[in-house]
């Protein structure tokens, strides 16, 4: 019986793939790592090889590897398909990275969805030297991340900077007046 409802489940999994990869919806939730980021970026690529249609990101996340959340930022700048992006849930640290990838115009956020800017952390350990270029690395990525907040809200360098200096959360409404999100929307007819 075990067997049958895998291969029951195993069909379910296949079919809803297929239906979402036809529909050109990918669901980003949870944690952002590795195995995050290349499933939703190989599905970005092969969408991207079928059809120059839009895609559509469904993303709740709290965050994750800033690394991984490169890879798919990058990636969504890198493929041909315009990529919308809505926000469910939340988007917080790595999560609102990958969200801002997307035009302004293309940021979408449903209203009672949160968002997390922040500075990046990182578990510094090993010797002086190593612990050394670990702090220098986090410093350039955590300017690397404020020019693109800046660049993806028009807020000044400076205002980000102090903003991501500790948890700056944001609602919806708070998150649109700041420039991150361009339209709050209740259904998705409203995706336009």
């Amino acid at each position: 019986m075990t067997d049958k409802n895998n291969d029951k489940q195993d069909q379910q999994s296949e079919q809803l793939s297929r239906a979402l990869f036809d529909a050109r919806k990918v669901f980003i939730v949870g944690e952002i790592d590795k195995e995050i980021a290349l499933k939703t970026c190989a599905t970005l690529h092969a969408m991207a090889h079928v059809s120059d249609d839009p895609i559509t990101i469904i993303l709740s996340s709290p965050g994750g590897h800033v690394e991984s959340g490169d890879m798919i930022h990058d990636t969504i700048k890198f493929i041909k398909p315009n990529v919308r992006i809505l926000a469910s849930g939340w988007a917080a640290s790595a999560g609102a990275l990958i969200y801002v990838a997307a035009e302004k115009k293309n940021r979408f956020s449903t209203p009672n969805t949160r968002f997390l800017l922040h500075q990046p952390s990182g578990g510094v350990v090993g010797d002086a030297t190593n612990i050394d270029i670990q702090a220098k690395q986090i410093v350039i990525m955590r300017s690397r991340l404020n020019q693109i907040f800046a660049d993806a809200t028009g807020q000044k360098i400076e205002k980000i900077e102090a903003d991501m200096d500790r948890d700056y959360w944001m609602s919806a409404k708070e998150a649109k007046d700041y420039g991150l999100v361009n339209k709050i929307i209740d259904s998705e007819a409203d995706m336009k």
